[in-house]
């Protein structure tokens, strides 16, 4: 850490650094924004520690004591959290922001996330003064965490699993591997929808197009050019889909037994990481000065991957349901 660096000030600037990014209208404050960016920039830091998951833990169990609270128990309602790829684009952001932040504390990661913690009790008293109880919005915090860092290890390890057995033991190729990981995105939305008609067009629900871009900026965060292309010669509408059956069953059950041993049994939640999945991967495939595989080639093919999947999966639920 630089000598010139005061603890009180900085704090002061990371709390105002979130509010500011967070802030509506007439000085109001988007208090879930700020909890979901908040978790972002915790759960970097805890990327820092060599066993994350054991800094989680602790992390929690600080708050408590700071907070004098223990976070509320029970279920969360579905309507308390945004959607799971709301959750990820903002906390991304905060992600974003923590890594400006560390340029002078990249050797005191301790006392840095020390630093987080007072600010981060310090934003949860200001939310209970707005109104919101203590305990709940320690628990959102929480959520927002989990999930955060849980996508983030989801997407490392499902690229590992695709990376060594699929790749490696039996011989997929790269734009197999982005294809397959799409795919699976694509039918856990399409089954987390409980799709009761056939898919109906001209144009793609929201949900598919904001897990497409889960995927789109991951690979460009990753260094893959952004652009329109990510569309480029898909088949018309009225065309026939080609969902990739045969990549998908053979990956599915190897996804299925990692996402058990997770405990990430929330389809939308396993939509959104097989979607980052898929991104470090094209990103593996069509970045760099020599891509294996050109970006025009690959983005158009992992879309595909995942809007065929998705488009069959719906028609087949809704002749199931009839």
């Amino acid at each position: 850490m630089s000598l010139l660096v005061d603890k009180a000030d900085f704090a002061v600037h990371i709390y105002h650094h979130l509010m500011s990014h967070a802030a509506l209208a007439e000085e109001e404050i988007d208090g879930m924004k700020l909890i979901q960016l908040l978790a972002g920039i915790v759960t970097e830091t805890l990327l820092l520690f060599d066993n994350p998951d054991d800094a989680l833990e602790a992390t929690y169990d600080q708050l408590a004591g700071l907070l004098k609270c223990e976070p509320r128990v029970g279920p969360v309602a579905v309507q308390s959290l945004p959607p799971s790829y709301v959750i990820d684009y903002e906390t991304e952001q905060g992600r974003s922001i923590a890594k400006c932040l560390f340029e002078d504390w990249l050797d005191c990661a301790h006392e840095f996330h020390e630093l987080l913690l007072f600010v981060t009790q310090n934003i949860i008293v200001r939310l209970e003064e707005a109104g919101q109880p203590r305990s709940e919005v320690f628990r959102l915090f929480i959520e927002c965490t989990n999930r955060c860092l849980g996508y983030e290890i989801a997407a490392q390890e499902l690229c590992d699993i695709v990376i060594d057995q699929k790749i490696g033991s039996e011989s997929w190729s790269l734009p197999e591997g982005i294809s397959g990981l799409s795919a699976i995105a694509g039918r856990a939305l399409a089954l987390s929808q409980n799709a009761c008609e056939v898919f109906a067009v001209p144009s793609l629900p929201d949900n598919l197009d904001q897990v497409a871009y889960v995927m789109t900026q991951e690979a460009v965060r990753l260094g893959i050019p952004a652009g329109t292309d990510w569309r480029f010669g898909l088949a018309a509408n009225d065309c026939a889909v080609s969902a990739p059956y045969e990549l998908i069953n053979s990956l599915d059950p190897c996804c299925r037994e990692f996402f058990d041993a997770m405990g990430l049994h929330n389809l939308m939640d396993q939509s959104v990481a097989c979607a980052k999945a898929a991104g470090r991967m094209l990103a593996v495939a069509a970045g760099g000065e020599i891509p294996e595989i050109e970006p025009v080639i690959a983005k158009p093919l992992a879309m595909a991957a995942m809007t065929d999947t998705y488009k069959s999966v719906c028609t087949q639920e809704a002749i199931l349901s009839c």
